[in-house]
């Protein structure tokens, strides 16, 4: 099997996610990058991943889900994409902007890959 890599990057939704309290109380921003490795065996659209629907669902799993941990929301978000047909394997990593501010930090981001046996 050909693979190939697609980088999504910056997609950015709303969710409800925190340990902190008052975290879920309001959605916050995320951004969400996709390192998604692809089945690319032949030139045809219909073979591979359709990168509108990988963003649509980690977009989905951000809005949808609630966790506590940002390392949990990264490993539902791949989790999620690898389900795809087409996908070998993904990885996420969700970035929360506004978490690190108070510390002088830009932010905040978590990776997480799965995968499957070739």
């Amino acid at each position: 099997m050909a693979t190939t890599r697609l980088f999504l990057t910056g997609v950015e939704a709303r969710g409800r996610h925190g340990a902190n309290p008052g975290e879920k109380d309001e959605p916050q921003v995320f951004v969400v990058d996709l390192d998604v490795e692809v089945d690319a065996s032949a030139d045809d659209i219909g073979s591979t991943a359709d990168y509108r629907s990988l963003i649509g669902l980690a977009r989905e799993v951000v809005q949808t889900a609630s966790f506590d941990l940002l390392e949990t929301l990264a490993h539902a978000v791949a989790d999620r994409i690898l389900e795809e047909s087409g996908v070998v394997s993904a990885t996420a990593i969700v970035h929360k902007p506004a978490a690190a501010i108070s510390n002088g930090a830009q932010g905040v981001a978590a990776a997480a890959t799965a995968g499957r046996d070739r």
